[in-house]
């Protein structure tokens, strides 16, 4: 056999080998078909390491930082069994619809879950299951520095530090709002809300308020903390921290009404979600005075346009959804979520799930 004849021989048995392989890959050994899974984005390292040691499952994935586009998930969702999905994408009626009846589990690398309709999982018999719990301490540590950030004024300062604004010492200059002997109240007393209040008592904060959907006396009571109106607490608050999740009940809750309760003094915080928030109604609050600062981590929509009027404001912190962003903190969720998803394919009770 000539050289080139061999090596068209080689090249097509090779081939031949890696198809062969690749078959053997989707299959179990009991010679079913391995279930798909669709991941829509880079997850953190830990994440994957558990998906593929599972050998439980076939994966796709969309493999950029970047959120995979609306025509691309619709593609690739089709005839999966299992979907891993971020808080950045929508999953609807359409997507299910695209995926089919196949798709058995659904999970979230997130601890909020109002980009998935709840009712169309329901409908469709399919499980969900997300990652509350893992990201609660660096949530609260990122919202008390937040807070700070606001109510002190630190990114002022730092750029007047910078730019030539740092003159003579003047007693009043760049004074803010402290937490000594003030009154916090917590929109959304869950385990974040807990954590927040945690963590501010060293503070010397006198008092802690909270509203919530209904009293939850025994979480209140290790704080402790009483349990007011939502009118009561813009009223009686030096400092508003948003910790609620994103319902019907709660969206556009932080609004005029509040705002134009809330003391001259106030500091507004939300690390929850952006919905919360009317954010026209904020915008008014802090240009004529209503309240003193605001932070938020979370916008509507979300990346807030580079010319958003809030951004000019000097008495309003913006970050970009930051709270959970600490490397261990995102390589447990995205265990979690793997975790969730592997036992949802087999059927089994996954360790976080949604009650549908």
């Amino acid at each position: 056999m000539g050289t080139l004849c061999h090596l068209k021989w080689l090249k097509k048995t090779l081939v031949s080998d890696f198809h062969t392989w690749w078959k053997l890959q989707a299959t179990n050994t009991t010679g079913k078909q391995v279930p798909r899974i669709y991941v829509t984005r880079q997850i953190p390292p830990d994440g994957m390491k558990i998906l593929h040691q599972s050998r439980l499952c076939h994966i796709e994935q969309w493999d950029s930082e970047d959120p995979v586009p609306r025509s691309e998930l619709l593609k690739k969702v089709a005839g999966i069994q299992g979907l891993y999905c971020l808080l950045t994408e929508k999953i609807d009626a359409e997507v299910l619809d695209a995926a089919g009846p196949s798709l058995k589990v659904v999970s979230t690398m997130s601890v909020g879950y109002d980009h998935i309709s709840l009712q169309e999982l329901k409908k469709r018999g399919i499980r969900l299951g997300y990652t509350p719990d893992v990201l609660t301490e660096a949530v609260a540590e990122l919202t008390v520095a937040l807070l700070l950030a606001a109510s002190r004024r630190l990114l002022e300062a730092a750029e007047k530090a910078k730019t030539g604004g740092w003159g003579t010492w003047k007693p009043l200059w760049m004074c803010g709002h402290g937490l000594t002997d003030s009154t916090v109240g917590i929109l959304g007393l869950g385990r974040i809300g807990v954590a927040v209040a945690t963590r501010l008592k060293p503070f010397g904060v006198k008092r802690f308020l909270y509203t919530d959907m209904s009293a939850r006396p025994e979480v209140a009571t290790s704080i402790p903390a009483d349990s007011v109106t939502v009118d009561e607490l813009a009223r009686l608050s030096d400092f508003i921290v948003v910790c609620c999740a994103l319902t019907p009940e709660t969206q556009g809750i932080c609004n005029k009404s509040l705002f134009s309760q809330m003391k001259d003094t106030a500091i507004f915080v939300n690390t929850s979600r952006g919905g919360v928030v009317n954010q026209d109604d904020l915008y008014q609050a802090l240009v004529n005075g209503q309240i003193a600062a605001a932070g938020l981590d979370v916008t509507e929509p979300e990346p807030l346009p580079t010319d958003h009027p809030l951004f000019k404001l000097k008495n309003c912190v913006v970050l970009p959804h930051i709270a959970s962003a600490t490397v261990s903190t995102r390589n447990a969720m995205a265990a979690l979520a793997a975790n969730n998803l592997l036992a949802g394919l087999r059927g089994e009770a996954m360790e976080k799930e949604v009650p549908l």
